[in-house]
Formats: structure tokens, sequence, C-alpha cells
């Protein structure tokens, strides 16, 4: 009863020095790696920030290997990216009421799913996965939308997210050679 007792303060001990000391440590260490960056966007009565961090292709074949087609991906690197919109907005004619939300997306070849969440979860991915298995809980799920997948000429080193004003306001993601343009409208 004794060792069992010694046993679990031990266990107890470890789990606390790892959550408030390896868990810190390395998530500024995949920071490094993978910059955390942030687009904002306030005009025309929206006021749009995204907060995601940017993994670098380095020679890699991104989307289909690296990034699964038809696999939730958290979109980005180490915790989830984040949108926070000072007030209601409206994407392909659904309401994104003022909130802050994690974005998701489920790549593939011809078309992107896009999901945006209620929920923001810590890191994103399971570590027991080894980084395969999103934490996204698809019941907070707010807004769905599919969106055709655009190829590029030029490949984008850095996955980046920006607001583009063409004639209409696009949140955009961009790596490799792919850019996905999510239509943003009052």
């Amino acid at each position: 009863m004794k060792f069992l007792k010694w046993f679990l303060i031990v266990l107890g001990a470890l789990a606390l020095l790892f959550y408030f000391v390896a868990m810190p440590y390395l998530r500024e260490e995949t920071k490094k790696i993978s910059p955390q960056k942030t687009a904002v966007y306030n005009k025309n009565g929206m006021d749009l920030q995204v907060s995601y961090s940017s993994p670098f292709k380095k020679g890699r074949v991104i989307f289909g290997e690296l990034v699964p087609y038809d696999k939730v991906w958290r979109t980005g690197a180490n915790e989830p990216t984040v949108l926070v919109n000072g007030s209601s907005v409206n994407i392909m004619g659904q309401e994104l009421p003022a909130g802050t939300y994690s974005l998701w997306t489920i790549p593939g070849k011809e078309k992107w799913q896009v999901i945006f969440n209620k929920e923001v979860p810590g890191w994103g991915v399971t570590i027991l996965s080894g980084g395969k298995e999103t934490t996204r809980n698809p019941e907070e799920d707010l807004l769905q939308i599919e969106l055709p997948a655009i190829k590029l000429i030029e490949e984008v080193e850095s996955f980046t997210i920006s607001f583009e004003e063409t004639g209409a306001l696009y949140l955009c993601l961009d790596w490799d050679k792919t850019k996905i343009r999510i239509p943003i409208t009052k």
C-alpha cells in the first residue's frame, strides 16, 4: 500500500513536470521551425484576425503526403489556426457570428473543405498519434464550406494566410503550389 502511494506521487510529479516544463519547451522549440504569424483585416466594418504557425516546404511534397488528402488538417503547425472576428460576417451565404474560432481544413486534390469550429483546443493534434490525428471536436463545427483548390505556377515555400481584396475580400491559404480563397462579406 505504501509503495502504491509513493508510485502515484512520483507519477503525478512527473506528469506535472511534463505539463509545466516539457510542453512549454516543446512549443517554443517548434515555433522556431514554424514561426507564429498573424494576418489582420480592419476595413469595411470588419475586424478580422487570423493567428497561425507557418511551416516551410523544405523540398517536401506537401499535399497528398506531408498533409494527407481527405483527412482533417489543423491548417498550419503547432497550435490550431485561430480566427477572431469582431462582428458577424458572411462566408458563402452562411453567417459566422462574432467570436473566436479554430480553422480546420480537409485538403483534396481538386476541392477542400474549410471548417470553422467553436472550440480552440490547446495543441490541435494528439501526441500519441505523432501528429496524425487532430483534437477537433466535430460536434462544435459551426460552419463548413467546400472550395476549389487553385493550382499556382510559383511555389510558396512558407505556409501563408492572408487577406486579399480583389473586388471582394478573400481569406487566402497558400502553400506549395496550392491556393484556397475563402470569400468573406459583411
